[in-house]
């Protein structure tokens, strides 16, 4: 049998919840990301709405959830098939190591697979949040120009990707 990738993606299943709810972010970036549990639990709740969780080594080290209207994150539509990504993170005790541009490697070769009539992947971040854009645009994600002001924040950029 092939060794497993160090990083890999996965739908959350119970056997990896809890391990996944002790997942945090360093103090700053509570700006920017949702605690995991209200977004874990609206994500198992919400249809359209699939929480995954980032394995490296088997280990749950992040988590996201995927949004099958990408709609739902900019109060818009897109003029191609598109899904949104939402929540991404990494845990503070493994952030600094590029797991977080092998995990949207991962992430979007999935949804390549996971959503075939897609065509992007859409995505928002906060203004302020620089190392975060910073790591979409090396991603291959493309800034459209456009503020989405709804965040609990202040203003986000709306960034896509094309999926493959």
């Amino acid at each position: 049998m092939p060794d497993l990738p160090a990083i890999r993606v996965v739908p959350v299943t119970p056997e990896w919840r809890h391990a996944l709810l002790q997942l945090r972010v360093t103090a700053p970036q509570r700006d920017f990301v949702s605690d995991i549990e209200p977004s874990l639990s609206d994500a198992e709740n919400c249809p359209g709405s699939e929480p995954m969780a980032i394995l490296y080594n088997e280990e749950p080290v992040g988590y996201y959830r995927i949004e099958a209207h990408a709609g739902s994150l900019a109060d818009r539509d897109f003029d191609r098939p598109a899904v949104g990504l939402r929540s991404f993170f990494i845990d503070h005790r493994w952030q600094g190591r590029g797991l977080a541009t092998q995990a949207l490697s991962a992430l979007t070769a999935d949804l390549g697979v996971r959503y075939p009539d897609a065509r992007m992947v859409v995505l928002l971040v906060n203004c302020r949040n620089l190392a975060a854009l910073r790591l979409y645009l090396r991603a291959c994600f493309v800034d459209t120009g456009e503020l989405y002001h709804g965040g609990r924040s202040g203003p986000q950029h709306l960034l896509w990707r094309t999926l493959p």
